[in-house]
């Protein structure tokens, strides 16, 4: 995660000005030693370049990246606030929940992290008035949606960064702070990711675990939660998230059906992914059919489709 420190010197940079470490120790106060550190992590990360001057003299600027820019509109739309001493790398990880109002309970279990925690995180932002709580919950102000788009960028980065570290061709298809589901492109990707500790296969590439073998059409899909159980319920969701075709709904409709998976269960695990609706509509079709197919907001199987899947699998 970006550091405070690693933000300072983006803020110094970030008018596009080329500098060298000892301008930068100058200017921000931080020791030459701490600031190459920084310098050494920022470039790893692609968030500067790096040249030589005259007598080999190291001169950075910022690169050409999404959280680059995410922070430059931040600065530009909101120039009145000193980001830099609001935005430690706990906020931004907890400013990923507040696009609308949440439980600090929430977000804490999301995080896997102590409520209290979640509470020193957001005081910074509270200090300055811009959380706009409704009840018990808290999100950010409607005036606020760069912060939440850098906090956003910054996340995607870091599980970017790490899977391509294993895997070059990864891409992130979905993400919070903690777990994160990518794509790969090629088998060598794919062996890497099934011999690294902490990645799971996941969507329709889990199924065969659960006694339902499709054809994969590609490589299989990958989940990042250390320390966490990948479910049923997990499954389907990236199932859907990966694609929300007829077919993979049929697919997910079948996986729910052959484990009984729990409507209330499912939908809470849903949440997160923006698939409450789309759980609705599945369970709704399951029951016995959907009433008003016009508020479907997915493309559900006929019933003669499903049921024929249903016996060619199996699944009772």
């Amino acid at each position: 995660m970006l550091s405070k420190a690693g933000l300072v010197v983006i803020d110094a940079l970030s008018t596009g000005r080329e500098a060298t470490p000892v301008t930068l120790a100058t200017e921000t106060g931080y020791s030459q030693a701490h600031i190459y550190e920084v310098l050494d992590e920022l470039l790893d990360a692609g968030l500067l370049v790096e040249r030589r001057g005259p007598n080999n003299q190291r001169k950075v600027r910022v690169a050409d990246h999404p959280v680059i820019e995410a922070y430059r509109t931040l600065q530009s739309d909101l120039s009145h606030v000193e980001w830099a001493d609001l935005l430690s790398p706990a906020t931004l990880r907890v400013c990923w929940f507040l696009d609308e109002p949440r439980r600090v309970s929430e977000i804490a279990e999301q995080l896997e992290v102590t409520r209290q925690g979640v509470h020193k995180a957001l005081s910074p932002l509270k200090n300055r008035a811009m959380l706009s709580p409704s009840g018990p919950e808290y999100a950010v102000s409607d005036d606020l949606a760069p912060l939440l788009s850098f906090a956003r960028a910054v996340v995607i980065h870091e599980h970017r960064t790490r899977a391509r570290e294993i895997a070059p061709s990864a891409t992130v298809e979905w993400c919070d702070p903690k777990r994160t589901l990518v794509r790969v492109q090629t088998t060598e990707d794919t062996d890497a990711l099934l011999d690294a500790p902490d990645w799971q296969v996941t969507g329709l590439g889990r199924f065969e675990e659960y006694g339902l073998q499709f054809f994969l059409a590609g490589e299989p899909a990958f989940w990042y939660a250390p320390d966490e159980e990948l479910t049923p319920c997990e499954v389907v969701c990236h199932t859907l998230v990966l694609d929300s075709g007829s077919r993979r709904v049929s697919y997910a409709m079948l996986l729910i059906e052959a484990l009984d998976i729990d409507q209330e269960t499912l939908t809470n695990t849903a949440t997160w992914y923006d698939l409450e609706s789309t759980v609705a509509a599945m369970y709704q079709a399951l029951q016995g059919g959907v009433e008003d197919s016009d508020e479907i907001p997915v493309v559900l199987p006929s019933e003669s489709e499903y049921m024929a899947l249903k016996e060619q699998y199996g699944v009772v």
